[in-house]
């Protein structure tokens, strides 16, 4: 059972799975009118999606159209839409529907295995400001890094596990880490850890 499943079926408000959506027989008799308004409404909404992603293209460049509160607004809006279509095929008929998931074919889009180009990747950091413990104690600010290259290892697995692409990642003490052609503007002195996924 998948993460998703799993927290849908927590929050089960219908009976759990002993009603009949749930059960082993086929169901027959299923009124699919709030199905359909529920799929109707996702559809109007991603027809207003693309009417205002043009319209805020027309405005901004693509990093700023991304970020529009009108995009976000939006965005947010069908994924409440989504949700609600996943219930309902939840509590009529006992699926669990996988709508929002993406894929593409080899021959649309060139070898699935070929490297990112620049603009398809980005960095991310996450900085910590750490004091030695307080009182006595056996640790010392030295052993803070293997805390932290730990935690990313961690990190980069559950990105991968939930789709990402993880080139590589890294831990260092005192600057973010550099990758690639930032290298050679690393401070010498400061710890650098790295990885790949």
């Amino acid at each position: 059972m998948s993460e998703h499943e799993h927290e849908h079926d927590e929050h089960d408000e219908h009976g759990g799975h002993d009603d009949p959506a749930h059960g082993p027989e086929p169901l027959v008799g299923v009124d699919a009118t709030d199905l359909h308004a529920a799929v109707a409404a996702l559809a109007a909404a991603l027809h207003g999606y693309v009417d205002a992603a043009v319209g805020v293209r027309a405005e901004f460049g693509s990093r700023e159209a991304d970020e529009d509160p009108r995009i976000l607004v939006l965005e947010s809006e069908i994924g409440g839409l989504n949700a609600q279509l996943y219930d309902l095929l939840h509590e009529r008929l006992g699926l669990h529907a996988d709508l929002t998931g993406m894929s593409w074919g080899d021959d649309e889009h060139g070898d699935a295995d070929a490297p990112r180009s620049d603009a398809e990747i980005d960095t991310f950091h996450l900085g910590f400001v750490v004091g030695p413990p307080h009182g006595t104690s056996d640790l010392s600010l030295e052993s803070v890094l293997d805390v932290v290259e730990q935690g990313g290892a961690d990190l980069a697995q559950r990105l991968v596990d939930a789709g990402f692409e993880v080139g590589e990642w890294g831990a260092s003490r005192g600057a973010a880490v550099a990758f690639e052609e930032d290298d050679d503007d690393t401070d010498e002195d400061d710890d650098d850890v790295t990885g790949t996924a």
